[in-house]
């Protein structure tokens, strides 16, 4: 980039420059029409010192709607001012003298067993004495350590002071390219913050007050407010909240107990339906099948991979395990794609609607799979249909989201030309945004299946049969060989899928 010849510009560029500073900075527009013309001569950084900046530090940036460089420097010069309180009026050897205070007790507590000792005649005297005697010699260590870390306060003044002029000295001489840098994206954006305001000034100030006072009176002074040291609570109050919710949970069970009698008979028919193909059809035409999927979707390599996968789970003994497991996970899929699609589309067609289903998404996305088991335990009841929903709950976000970015990354023109040839809605979803979004799509549907299968092991919790079934018992057990051969299954069982849903073919 050239640098900018001030001498060239044409007087009314730069009266309409110095126009728009003035407009900008609010205060000391002279300063700033001066340093920021100065500042445009190169590009990059050029180096100033701001005075106001070295002398209020974060407060001026919050004062000039700066408040990553407001958060920055306050933390800074926070550490600064704990090290200075610390060396002012810190209680530094606290912590040696609780120690010293702790071994006095004890010593107290030896020298009465001494005394019962000696009255008694007691074969342990000497090695009660000698216990004494270490701790006599504990005793006066943690008070000389007490006394040094007492004395040592001015080093920490010393080291803070340095600490908050290296700070003052950064945020003088950071706060006019800061500023300019504001500048430009206010020049295109008038919405950027701009000017010396006096409401962000008094916010600004307590913030930065309430931060530094808070800190170095906690760290400083540990045991003088109670207040700082543990957030206020009353042990009652999440009793009595647990107990709202434990009721909230034991209605919902009883008036919907059709609904989840429903819910949990269908899920067991859709599983018992999958584990007749999977599991009770010989094994050798399930094994071709999948092989052949494999062959068809991604091509020879894949299908080699997929047989020598199959054998490793036929060998064994992980088959029957494996198949049950793909059952568990193809329900959940297979429920989780059927709703998550449409969902998805016509999330991606009415964005209000999007933004009520992304809190939940986040939500289920968030929340530990180990949560998802209370509500479903509470509501079906342990074994497969219970696995079988929390796995859905787990795994179906992505699809969702992904089906939604797919849609929203059709071109616009692409639409609006079918549009001009007369294509009606229907055919505008089914010929042009489903395909232009199939890739996107699909990786959504793999994501799904991947995560629904991470869900195997925490399934089992609940008495989902399956491989999971085999890792929880070797960490119960601490048999690390078999687990890790059921992890292998697991991971195998994973990559097949992965390999046929992503196929290119």
């Amino acid at each position: 980039m050239k640098h900018i010849d001030q001498s060239q510009i044409q007087p009314e560029t730069a009266g309409r420059l110095n126009a728009l500073v003035a407009e900008f900075s609010g205060q000391s527009q002279a300063y700033y029409q001066r340093v920021f013309s100065y500042m445009m001569e190169a590009p990059g950084y050029r180096f100033t010192l701001n005075r106001a900046a070295a002398l209020l530090g974060p407060v001026w940036f919050g004062a000039r709607g700066l408040w990553s460089w407001f958060l920055g420097f306050l933390l800074l010069e926070t550490l600064a001012y704990i090290q200075i309180a610390m060396g002012l009026f810190g209680d530094l050897g606290r912590d040696s003298r609780l120690r010293a205070e702790q071994i006095a007790q004890t010593l107290d507590l030896r020298h009465q067993q001494i005394a019962a000792a000696e009255a008694s005649g007691a074969s342990s005297l000497e090695s009660l004495k000698r216990a004494a005697e270490s701790l006599e010699a504990a005793l006066a260590g943690a008070q000389q350590a007490a006394a040094a870390a007492n004395a040592s306060g001015t080093i920490y003044l010393i080291a803070g002071a340095a600490l908050l002029l290296a700070v003052k000295f950064l945020a003088a001489s950071l706060a006019n390219w800061t500023l300019e840098g504001q500048f430009a994206r206010w020049r295109s954006d008038r919405r950027v913050a701009s000017g010396w305001s006096l409401p962000r000034l008094i916010v600004s100030s307590v913030l930065a007050a309430a931060v530094v006072v808070l800190s170095a009176l906690k760290f400083a002074m540990p045991d003088a407010f109670s207040l700082l040291n543990a957030f206020p609570t009353n042990r009652d109050w999440r009793l009595n909240v647990g107990d709202g919710v434990q009721a909230m949970f034991d209605w919902t069970k009883t008036s919907g107990r059709g609904f989840f009698d429903g819910l949990t008979a269908g899920m067991r028919t859709l599983l018992d339906w999958i584990e007749v193909v999977l599991v009770d059809t010989p094994w050798p035409v399930v094994a071709l099948v999948i092989v052949m999927l494999a062959y068809l979707s991604a091509g020879a390599r894949v299908a080699i991979f997929t047989g020598a996968a199959l054998a490793y789970l036929g060998l064994l003994d992980f088959w029957e395990k494996a198949m049950t497991t793909i059952a568990l996970l193809g329900a959940a899929a297979l429920i989780s794609i059927t709703l998550g699609i449409p969902l998805g589309i016509y999330c991606a067609r009415r964005p209000r609607v999007f933004a009520v289903v992304r809190p939940v998404l986040d939500f289920m996305q968030s929340m530990p799979s180990f949560v998802y088991l209370i509500p479903v335990v509470a509501f079906i009841g342990s074994g497969k249909p219970a696995g079988v929903v929390a796995t859905m709950i787990f795994g179906s976000p992505p699809v969702i989201r992904f089906t939604v970015l797919g849609l929203q990354q059709v071109p616009e023109t692409v639409r609006e030309a079918a549009l001009a040839f007369g294509a009606t809605p229907r055919y505008l979803l089914w010929r042009v945004d489903l395909p232009l979004a199939h890739k996107t799509i699909m990786a959504g549907v793999n994501q799904t299946i991947l995560l629904s299968l991470a869900m195997v092991v925490v399934a089992s919790l609940i008495g989902a049969k399956g491989l999971g079934e085999d890792v929880l018992e070797a960490l119960q057990y601490a048999a690390a060989g078999q687990g890790i051969l059921a992890g292998l299954a697991i991971l195998f069982c994973a990559l097949i899928l992965d390999r046929i849903v992503a196929g290119k073919r």
